[in-house]
C-alpha cells in the first residue's frame, strides 16, 4: 500500500477496505441498492431505518408493521447484494427505536449508527450471541464522554467507534441555530476534542475506538484534510446521492444537480431541531407561515410537535425520495450544490481515493 493511499478501517472484528462509510439517509435515500454498492466497493454502506415503512402503501394502518417488515427486507435485499458491511442509521427518536434496534441486531446487521440524541441505553439490546457493533453520532466531546461512562458503568461495553458530526451535514443538526455557523462548533474544532475524550477510555480499557469524522466531507482532499486532525475514517452522505446506485428518484438527484450554492440552506423542523435542505417552493411556503394540512399518520418522532406544526416531515421526505418535491424537500449536506452528474458508486469511491492521493501527494511535496 502507497503512504498516500487510504489505510482500511477496523471496527472491532470488521475491516472495510476503505475508511469511507456512507452516511444512512431516510427516508427512503439509503436502501439497500446504495448500502450494498458502497460496501462491495470496500466501504460500510448503510441503510436508513428512518420512516422506512412509509415507502409501502399499508403504513398508515400497520406503522410499526410495515417499518419492521421493510427493515428486515432491505437488510436481507442487502446481504443477497454485498457480502461487505452493512449498517443501519437509527435515530434515537424515533419512537419505534427500540424495535428497529431489535429487528436489525435479529437480522445479523452488522453496525448500528446511533443519533438525533444520546442512545444512552443502547448496549441492553445486544445479546451475547450477536455481534453487531454498536456506533453512536455525538456532536461534542462532552456527549461522547456522556455515553462511554454510561454504557461502561451499566453495561460493561464500550462503543466500538464513534461518528462526530460537525454543522455541515445535510437533515437535521445536532447544534442550535446560533452554533451552525460559529468556527467553535466546526468539525474541525470538535474533532480533536472528541479523540482525546475517547482516548482516556482507550488508555483504561485497552479497546480501540476508532472516531470517525462526517459533516460536509465532499471530497478525497477533505478526507485527506480530516483525518490529519486525528480521524481514523470518514462518514459521507451528500456526495453519494447523485450515484445510480442511490435509492432516491431522479428528480431528488436533479435536485441536488440543479442546486445554486444560496439554495442550500437550513429550514425549521417540526421535530425541534434546524435543519439543512435544498430550498424549493415547498419551503418558501413553510418559512411564509403557510399550512400544509396533513394527518399524522403516526406520531414517528417523540419530539415532533405534530398537533401545531404546519406540515409533516415525514411525508415531506416521502415524497421528495418519490421525485414529488412539489409537495415536500431534500435534506442535503452543505456541499450538494457541487454536485454536477449522476455516476456509479464504483466510480465515485474511486474518485475520492484519486483525490485523496493526489492531496497527499502535494503535502509531502509542499
Amino acid at each position: 500500500m502507497s503512504l498516500n493511499s487510504l489505510k482500511e478501517l477496523k471496527i472491532g472484528n470488521l475491516t472495510a477496505r476503505l475508511p469511507i462509510i456512507q452516511g444512512g439517509m431516510g427516508v427512503g435515500i439509503s436502501l439497500s441498492g446504495l448500502a450494498s454498492a458502497v460496501a462491495n466497493e470496500g466501504g460500510v454502506g448503510v441503510i436508513a431505518a428512518a420512516g422506512i415503512g412509509m415507502l409501502d402503501y399499508d403504513f398508515s394502518t400497520k406503522f410499526i408493521e410495515a417499518n419492521i417488515a421493510r427493515l428486515r427486507s432491505e437488510i436481507r435485499k442487502a446481504r443477497e447484494k454485498s457480502k461487505g458491511i452493512i449498517g443501519i442509521n437509527i435515530m434515537v427518536a424515533l419512537s419505534n427505536y427500540a424495535e428497529f434496534v431489535k429487528a436489525s441486531i435479529e437480522a445479523g446487521i452488522d453496525i448500528i449508527f446511533s443519533g438525533a440524541g444520546l442512545p444512552l441505553n443502547l448496549p441492553q439490546y445486544l445479546e451475547e450471541k450477536y455481534e453487531t457493533k454498536l456506533v453512536p453520532i455525538v456532536s461534542s466531546a462532552r456527549a461522547a464522554g456522556i455515553i462511554c461512562k454510561k454504557w461502561l458503568d451499566k453495561y460493561n461495553y464500550l462503543p466500538d467507534a464513534i461518528v462526530v458530526e460537525g454543522p455541515k451535514a445535510g437533515g437535521h443538526l445536532g447544534f442550535k441555530e446560533d452554533q451552525i455557523f460559529n468556527p467553535d462548533y466546526s468539525l474541525e474544532k470538535i474533532l480533536p476534542e472528541v479523540v482525546d475524550e475517547v482516548k482516556a477510555f482507550e488508555d483504561k480499557s485497552g479497546k480501540c475506538i476508532p472516531v470517525i469524522a462526517a459533516g460536509g466531507i465532499y471530497s478525497g482532499e477533505d478526507i485527506y484534510n480530516i483525518m490529519k486532525l486525528g480521524a481514523s475514517g470518514v462518514q459521507m452522505a451528500t456526495r453519494f446521492v447523485t450515484t445510480e446506485e442511490c435509492d432516491a428518484s431522479m428528480d431528488f438527484k436533479k435536485a441536488y444537480i440543479n442546486s445554486r450554492k444560496e439554495d442550500v440552506s437550513i429550514i425549521k423542523s417540526p421535530v425541534g431541531m434546524p435543519g439543512r435542505a435544498i430550498r424549493n417552493t415547498f419551503t418558501e411556503d413553510i418559512s411564509k407561515g403557510a399550512n400544509k394540512p396533513y394527518k399524522c399518520p403516526y406520531h414517528c418522532i417523540v419530539t415532533c410537535d405534530y398537533k401545531n406544526s404546519p406540515y409533516c416531515i415525514a411525508l415531506a421526505l416521502t415524497n421528495a425520495q418519490k421525485g414529488k418535491l412539489e409537495n415536500g424537500f431534500a435534506f442535503a449536506g452543505i456541499n450538494a450544490y457541487r454536485a454536477d452528474k449522476v455516476i456509479s458508486v464504483k466510480e465515485l469511491m474511486d474518485t475520492l481515493q484519486n483525490e485523496y492521493s493526489e492531496a497527499a501527494g502535494k503535502d509531502v511535496t509542499d
